[in-house]
């Protein structure tokens, strides 16, 4: 899950498009998509999604966060938010990747937000998946959202925050503990040449639960001009709305 006790979903006025309409297609061009998972996950989760995108012919790059997943061996209260955006930054220039769509989903939009304001010149297409749109100077926790804010309240355990469904004796792969301080740290943003990269956002729905928590990110996004695409699933499309998903990202140009 990611954030998933605060999302409901509504439907995204103003330019949109429908996931529904996007229909199944063989991709023109091939692409390679990093995806960043959201918080408490890890790569494992987008599995699914890699197979079906790497069966469309694409390459698919899935990072797993410091502290998390298989690499939950490595959690400290001292990995923060800049730890995760050098994990992203770090695979893309040791795997000398170029022309990359950079998915960010829930929390990964934190990350992906602060990886093109370091090597924007290798990002192709920057894609927020019902994810945390920040401006410089936000973090988590500051971006105005109370709802937000009393329910990382509620989950936080000393350094850690732990989330009611985050339990040792859930089967492997699941999600775990995540550091306090992922949440806490101030995003700044230096580089104005982030501002070049092309970018998109994907709000999920379902029509009859209102007010969607991720809508002020898809106005954010909607106010900066961007392309605002929305498709009925919970918070959770990689794996629970696999097939719209994947058509979706493969229409997004």
């Amino acid at each position: 899950m990611r954030l998933t006790a605060l999302v409901v979903a509504a439907a995204i006025t103003g330019a949109t498009v429908s996931a529904q309409q996007a229909t199944p297609r063989v991709p023109a061009r091939h692409y390679t998509y990093v995806i960043v998972h959201g918080a408490w996950g890890g790569g494992w989760d987008w599995l699914a999604i890699d197979s079906m995108l790497t069966r469309h012919g694409h390459r698919v790059v899935r990072v797993t966060l410091t502290g998390l997943g298989e690499r939950h061996h490595l959690a400290s209260p001292d990995v923060g938010l800049y730890t995760h955006i050098e994990d992203v930054v770090n695979k893309i220039l040791w795997d000398d990747l170029h022309d990359v769509v950079l998915v960010g989903h829930s929390y990964g939009g934190m990350v992906i937000t602060g990886v093109a304001d370091r090597v924007p010149d290798r990002i192709k297409r920057l894609v927020y998946l019902d994810a945390l749109l920040p401006d410089s100077g936000e973090s988590v926790l500051s971006i105005p959202d109370t709802t937000r804010a009393n329910f990382v309240k509620s989950i936080t355990r000393g350094a850690y925050t732990v989330p009611v469904w985050v339990q040792d004796t859930t089967v492997i792969p699941r999600d775990v503990p995540m550091s306090l301080r992922t949440f806490t740290d101030t995003l700044r943003l230096v580089n104005p040449r982030r501002l070049q990269v092309p970018s998109s956002y994907i709000l999920t729905y379902e029509p009859q639960i209102t007010p969607d928590p991720f809508q002020p990110f898809a106005d954010r996004a909607a106010a900066r001009g961007w392309p605002v695409y929305k498709m009925v699933s919970d918070h959770l499309p990689e794996r629970n709305h696999r097939a719209e998903l994947v058509a979706l990202l493969e229409r997004i140009p």
